[in-house]
């Protein structure tokens, strides 16, 4: 039997088959005390090592200044999970550029037993199964222990969680309800974008159902739509890109074009992860977390409601 089939039988389901083969590729296991690679055959009487990441050496509280672990708004916890309203503006995880201030270094420091979280290749992305771009604010789950890391990926990659979000989109929309179904992938020429119109892209569909429209409050502007979108997929930007494609990108998204006529009211696309339905990683249960409308939400949608009626808007905005 190869190693990683091995190894990943043993340490399921707390570990996937990926994880298992970051971890050998890292040097953590080891057969007969020599490092092996993933393809290598394992046999009776062999001795098979697993070591553990070195969590403390990725995560030493002492090393933070303050400010550099912004406080996180939970909305949910329990042993296995947390839930958790991202902020505009906060990345992720570290990464190139955004080295601290991510929603990691908040989540570590009020959970700071979330480190042993660590992924096998020494990355750290404890408990993060999904990700919201930088500047797109709302609910995520981030799992509490390696069972639930592994069951919550699993429930994303067979697409049963279902997403809810909320965007203001530049112009009216002029159909109630539209289903986009349009592939994304990277764009061809500028790689920080993603594009309909990419040479690899991948299958993406997006449900949008328009909630309300709004006239021009300023000379020279195209008005706007408050609109829910419902993704079957989960592709990177795959809703900024969509909703660009029809002619309606985010206000305030500088990437696809929706950056005039937001007012100055955001500072980065106007898309909010409203809600999100998963089953708990033990027992099952169907559970569905909202997170409250950011206060740039609220306060352009209290500007619109001045000079008009709509008591459905107004229901949207009791959310925050």
């Amino acid at each position: 039997m190869r190693l990683d089939v091995f190894v990943s039988i043993r340490l399921a389901p707390e570990y996937s088959r990926s994880q298992v083969a970051r971890m050998i590729k890292a040097g953590l296991v080891t057969v007969n005390g020599a490092v092996a690679r993933a393809s290598s055959g394992v046999r009776t009487g062999d001795r098979i090592d697993v070591a553990a990441a070195p969590a403390g050496a990725l995560y030493d509280p002492s090393n933070y200044k303050e400010g550099d672990a912004p406080e996180i708004s939970v909305i949910f916890a329990d042993d296995e999970i947390i839930v958790v309203n991202k902020p505009a503006g906060m990345t992720v995880h570290p990464a190139p550029g955004h080295p601290n201030g991510t929603l990691v270094d908040a989540l570590l420091a009020r959970f700071p037993e979330l480190a042993a979280m660590a992924e096998p290749d020494g990355v750290l992305r404890p408990g993060i199964v999904h990700r919201l771009d930088k500047d797109t604010s709302g609910v995520m789950v981030v799992a509490r222990t390696p069972f639930s890391r592994t069951a919550l990926s699993r429930q994303f990659k067979e697409r049963s969680v279902r997403k809810t979000y909320l965007a203001i989109v530049k112009g009216k929309v002029a159909r109630d309800r539209l289903t986009i179904e349009r592939p994304v992938g990277r764009h061809p020429v500028e790689r920080k974008r993603m594009s309909v119109r990419s040479h690899a892209p991948r299958d993406a569909v997006s449900h949008l159902t328009v909630i309300g429209r709004f006239d021009p409050v300023n000379p020279g502007e195209a008005g706007a739509s408050l609109v829910r979108v419902k993704p079957d997929t989960g592709r990177m930007h795959q809703i900024r890109v969509h909703l660009a494609s029809i002619g309606h990108p985010c206000l305030g998204d500088p990437l696809y074009g929706g950056k005039a006529g937001d007012g100055g009211f955001f500072h980065g696309q106007a898309l909010h992860a409203l809600a999100l339905s998963i089953a708990h990683p033990r027992s099952g249960a169907p559970l569905e977390f909202i997170a409250p409308l950011p206060g740039e939400f609220v306060e352009f949608l209290a500007q619109k409601l001045l000079a008009a009626d709509a008591r459905e808007l107004r229901r949207w905005i009791e959310l925050a």
